[in-house]
């Protein structure tokens, strides 16, 4: 059967309501752990995680940070304008927009949309003693999404500082509450660093310091990408067969010695949550596609939806992937492959450079539960079957799995 045959029903599950946690436990590391090795399945606690790893694991994590992306906005008539901020347009890069200090433009979504026929919409915001008029204009359309600028008359702060100070940080849709205040600390992982995301990598939300100084007294080796998630990671497969299914586009950034280091520990790799996986597994076809194009610019760097399942990547070793990325960015000089990635991880991928994965329970029928069916060549139902009745707790803030691929 070819891969975008695949029939999204063969993947549903019945998830009760009760199963769903809507809060986290006082403590992360207190979750219960899944772990899936050789096809055998047990369980223990999230901190006892060290223990459960092989020797010379290393794992890689999503520094991503959670940003304040839901902004509410009342017109004159009391109309209530919500947008949602995806990804940046001008500037692009996430960095340079969040330090914008007077005007920039986002992708975003708009709810109540046919409310707003035009016109600038605007809020007073209180930083410390000061009042600044922050405006929206919506500036176009496509079939999803709109590009918003935004605006705001004090120069002395930053994008950062308004969104921090206007916006909601947007907990999953799911969850069927508004954003409370546990949730500026809990729905941050404790590693989170680079802001960009609008949903947070949940397998890291479990570690604590005390897992991570654990870590590396069992001398496992840690590393970090980043990966900012957007809204498609919550978007349903409503298509019947995969294939008719448009995956999200991400964008991703590695440090140039981090692939050293993955280069070093092939067969060794441990990937914190499915954002790491598709980041790790995306390196490879950058890598692939380098070696046949070694002066790809940023656009021909994109990891398309369908690339893995093209022969022509099959043959390369993951080692002299990683070997074309790390030539690559010699030549360039630069520091840090920036890339972008719409893979989609389906049953029958073979994985090219992670080995374990570390991941909360996933929505029935979505792109997430393919991935892990993948990872656990098809035995996700019995994995499933076993959180379902020992009383795991599902989703965001559920409980976690260890999950081994082959003989690890």
């Amino acid at each position: 059967m070819k891969y975008q045959d695949i029939n999204i029903a063969n993947y549903n599950y019945s998830l009760p309501e009760d199963k769903i946690a809507k809060y986290p436990l006082a403590r992360r590391d207190s979750s219960r752990l899944l772990i899936y090795r050789q096809g055998a399945i047990s369980e223990g606690r999230f901190d006892q995680l060290p223990s459960y790893l092989p020797e010379r694991s290393l794992l890689v994590f999503n520094n991503t940070r959670v940003i304040h992306a839901r902004l509410l906005f009342r017109k004159p008539t009391g109309a209530r304008i919500e947008i949602f901020c995806l990804e940046p347009v001008v500037p692009a890069d996430y960095a340079l927009n969040f330090q914008q200090t007077k005007q920039c433009s986002w992708h975003c979504l708009v709810g109540n949309l046919k409310k707003w026929k035009g016109g600038t919409l605007q809020q007073t915001v209180r930083i410390n003693d000061d009042s600044i008029v922050f405006s929206a204009k919506l500036t176009a359309s496509n079939e999803d999404t709109h590009i918003v600028s935004f605006s705001w008359n004090h120069p002395s702060y930053t994008f950062a500082e308004l969104l921090e100070a206007a916006g909601k940080l947007p907990i999953p849709p799911y969850l069927h509450r508004e954003t409370e205040a546990s949730d500026l600390q809990t729905y941050q992982t404790v590693y989170s660093k680079i802001k960009g995301s609008v949903a947070a990598p949940t397998a890291g939300l479990h570690f604590t310091p005390e897992v991570l100084e654990a870590l590396k007294a069992n001398n496992i080796a840690i590393e970090e990408i980043t990966l900012h998630v957007g809204a498609g990671t919550f978007q349903p497969v409503k298509s019947e067969k995969i294939g008719e299914h448009k995956m999200h586009t991400e964008f991703f950034s590695v440090r140039r010695n981090v692939i050293q280091h993955l280069l070093d520990n092939l067969g060794n790799i441990v990937a914190v949550g499915t954002t790491s996986v598709r980041t790790l597994e995306s390196l490879y076809y950058i890598g692939a596609s380098l070696a046949g194009n070694p002066d790809a610019n940023f656009d021909e760097l994109a990891v398309k939806q369908w690339i893995p399942y093209e022969s022509l990547h099959e043959s390369m070793t993951p080692a002299e992937s990683l070997r074309h990325i790390l030539i690559y960015l010699d030549n360039k000089r630069l520091d840090t492959l920036i890339a972008s990635t719409q893979i989609i991880i389906v049953p029958g991928y073979h994985f090219k450079m992670v080995q374990g994965m570390i991941t909360n329970f996933h929505q029935p029928q979505s792109t997430l539960l393919l991935l892990v069916s993948a990872f656990v060549e098809g035995r996700w139902k019995e994995i499933y079957d076993f959180a379902l009745t020992h009383g795991f707790r599902f989703l965001s803030y559920g409980d976690s799995s260890l999950l081994f691929s082959g003989s690890q």
